[in-house]
């Protein structure tokens, strides 16, 4: 198996500068932001949330937006009646229990509507510095091709990956995702391109 160190390493050449990709001006924006990029490119909710937030940027905006209003703004990032009515319960949620503010610990994130374990994880390791990793379907891609992991749980996926890359996991986490969207892709990756390909399982097989 590939080591971690050697990983981390090529990745870092690649994208040293790799950070979050999604625009946002505080912790509750950014939050919104993470829930609309739920198979959805950061590129279009970048385009959607450049409207919305002009008017609409704390979680009583949201609160006092219309369900079907609100449906109109993000249309096009997909399942947009689900993720507004999210949005909306998880604004009430910050007004009425954490006195209009994004919570700080993990465990309350998690509360939230729409905000599981990867929303979660974004939102402590961006906007508060923690050591988190989230892992989306780029992340369980690459950690399975090179054998990171086992598992198609992206639970079990994180704390494989905790375990084997202990720190500056917040950057692992985008550089991975970097590498998975534009290189080891699902479809037709670029292994002709890739100097690790002898570790990855997909090239092997």
């Amino acid at each position: 198996m590939l080591k971690s160190g050697e990983f981390v390493n090529y990745l870092t050449k690649m994208f040293p500068t790799a950070t979050c990709e999604l625009e946002h001006n505080s912790v509750f924006e950014l939050l919104v932001a993470v829930i609309l990029s739920a198979q959805c490119t950061d590129k279009r909710v970048n385009m959607v949330t450049k409207q919305l937030f002009k008017t609409h940027n704390t979680p009583q905006d949201f609160c006092d937006i219309s369900q079907e209003e609100l449906e109109a703004k993000i249309r096009s990032c997909g399942f947009f009646k689900n993720k507004a009515k999210n949005i909306k319960a998880c604004a009430r949620r910050i007004v009425d229990e954490f006195n209009g503010q994004v919570p700080t610990r993990f465990e309350d994130l998690t509360t939230l509507a729409g905000v599981g374990r990867k929303t979660a994880n974004v939102v402590c390791a961006v906007a508060y510095g923690e050591n988190r990793i989230a892992v989306d379907t780029h992340v369980l891609r690459v950690s399975n091709r090179l054998g990171f992991t086992k598992s198609q749980n992206p639970d079990k996926c994180e704390q494989d990956l905790i375990k084997l890359f202990k720190k500056d996991l917040d950057k692992l986490h985008y550089r991975m995702v970097l590498f998975g969207r534009y290189h080891c892709k699902a479809i037709k990756p670029e292994c002709d391109k890739c100097e690790i390909k002898k570790f990855c399982k997909n090239f092997l097989n």
